[in-house]
């Protein structure tokens, strides 16, 4: 999912650069080391589940953003905006907003980013239904008997039943190994505005917004801080070999963080260091990867992103909707990030935290009430209606 999902932007953004193919397997290496470094050392150093990923709404700025630009004047950029990140990490800011947001809206939140997903998989059944009701079928047997292999049994199923279909092409991927190429920056002016400080604003809003969510959502309260600081400097460290955004990731965490990893909560980092572990390979061997992955369906994909993700979604949901004091603003919060809108270049997760707290503020008229909370007193109940 990690990579599947969004691979093909991240090779448009670099050749929008020029890059060559050498310069975009290095691309790929850097972004797999990156990634991979992070993944296990904050995993290990907090006992939690933190999975990293690559910045895909920035890698769509950049596709963008780095035209007419040289691969130096893009490294220049990828500087920039790392260095942003880092000191968004080390002042604290960032960790300050994040702390003033209700448990609600950043679950209505994560339910808005997933939802997609999940209504993908049924998606995906009306165009395959041969490779994906399969999958959901021996889904829900496991559920029955195996629940800890219900996931990895439907993917398994998924990609038998496409060979089967004759969707799955294997003849183009040969095993080669990336190299690291290296790239002095050049600082100019222009494209820091057009793709610089558009990535950083994305990766901040669209992702790290994200990737603390999820986390908080599933009862992990680890420091923000030093997440967001750490990959910004393994950004700044990697960024000369094409590592253009690294953040803390949302979807691929969703999976690492909840139940189906493990049902003991303390030991689910194990799941984000064997993603750590798959990232450095993904890295090593970015060609080979890139071209294993256009050869799988579509529909695969799809279907085993719903399942992964369908207990992630039913906890968003309970947990946004579980306070009335804060259900109809969590609820504008999932609805507008489900919508998927884009202003601006900044993607719908910051758009719907904000719409949700632009609810709050005009619907919660006594700070820890409601109006509905009030009702009761004014019938004349004698009670109040103190939260």
């Amino acid at each position: 999912m990690g990579s599947a999902s969004s691979a093909a932007i991240v090779f448009t953004a670099a050749k929008a650069a020029g890059a060559s193919a050498g310069e975009l397997a290095s691309w790929m290496l850097a972004l797999g080391i990156g990634m991979g470094a992070t993944c296990i050392g904050l995993s290990l150093r907090y006992r939690t589940p933190v999975v990293t990923a690559w910045s895909t709404p920035g890698a769509a700025v950049l596709a963008t953003g780095l035209l007419g630009a040289t691969m130096a004047e893009a490294v220049g950029a990828f500087l920039v905006s790392a260095a942003l990140i880092t000191v968004s990490g080390v002042t604290g800011w960032f960790a300050r907003v994040m702390d003033r947001i209700p448990m609600s809206l950043a679950s209505g939140l994560l339910a808005g980013i997933l939802v997609g997903f999940g209504t993908g998989l049924f998606g995906a059944m009306r165009e395959s239904f041969g490779t994906v009701f399969p999958m959901f079928a021996v889904y829900l047997l496991c559920r029955r008997w195996l629940p800890r292999y219900a996931v990895l049994a439907a993917l398994v199923t998924g990609a038998v039943a496409a060979s089967l279909a004759g969707s799955v092409h294997l003849g183009d991927v040969d095993l080669a190994t990336a190299s690291p190429v290296f790239t002095a920056p050049d600082f100019s002016w222009k494209v820091i505005v057009s793709a610089g400080l558009p990535l950083f604003v994305v990766t901040m809003a669209s992702q790290n917004l994200a990737g603390v969510a999820v986390l908080r959502n599933d009862g992990y309260q680890v420091p923000v801080s030093p997440l967001v600081g750490w990959t910004g400097a393994a950004n700044l460290l990697l960024a000369p070999f094409g590592c253009f955004g690294l953040n803390l990731a949302a979807i691929t965490a969703a999976i690492c963080t909840g139940s189906q990893a493990l049902e003991d909560r303390d030991r689910r980092y194990i799941a984000a260091l064997w993603a750590g572990v798959f990232y450095l390979c993904l890295g090593l061997f970015g060609g080979t990867i890139a071209a294993l992955l256009t050869s799988l369906p579509a529909s695969l994909i799809a279907g085993i992103a719903g399942l992964g993700l369908l207990n992630t979604i039913i906890t968003s949901l309970t947990s946004a909707l579980a306070d009335e004091r804060w259900r109809e603003s969590a609820a504008v919060t999932f609805l507008a990030t489900a919508s998927g809108v884009t202003l601006l270049g900044i993607g719908s997760a910051f758009w719907g935290l904000l719409a949700g707290v632009l609810t709050a503020l005009v619907t919660r008229t006594v700070r820890g009430r409601t109006p509905e909370a009030e009702k009761p007193a004014e019938a004349g109940t004698g009670t109040g209606a103190k939260r």
